[in-house]
């Protein structure tokens, strides 16, 4: 079967502009605090209410040093305890460290009930 020349360039075009926009899809949004910048992608579609596979790009102000990580978007439970209502922020794990990034812009590491960075920022 012999296939029209046009239709193929029209069906590679359209693929081709299929994987751009979802590419193109993954949300990042950047923290500045005082002592990191962080970059937070989010690969999941628009509209989804929950996302596993948020990645975590950090780097401190001071040494230059960065951690990458991948972690889950936080929201609180509606009344039926199950489901996800608001949206609270960012949450990652690295060994006994948890990272969260609040919506409004808080970064807070704390390792157990030990407190080892809570700061302010703005997004950007």
């Amino acid at each position: 079967m012999h296939q029209h020349p046009a239709i193929c360039l029209i069906v590679s075009l359209l693929l081709s502009a299929q994987l751009t926009a979802a590419e193109a899809g993954d949300a990042q949004r950047v923290l500045h605090t005082p002592g990191y910048q962080v970059r937070i992608t989010v690969p999941c579609a628009e509209g989804e209410v929950s996302c596993e596979q948020v990645q975590y790009h950090g780097i401190s102000k001071r040494s230059g040093k960065a951690i990458e990580l991948t972690g889950k978007s936080h929201h609180s439970l509606c009344t039926d305890g199950l489901t996800p209502c608001r949206f609270l922020g960012y949450v990652f794990n690295n060994g006994k460290h948890r990272y969260f990034i609040s919506e409004d812009g808080r970064l807070l590491v704390t390792r157990g009930a030990v407190v080892l960075i809570d700061e302010a920022g703005q997004w950007q």
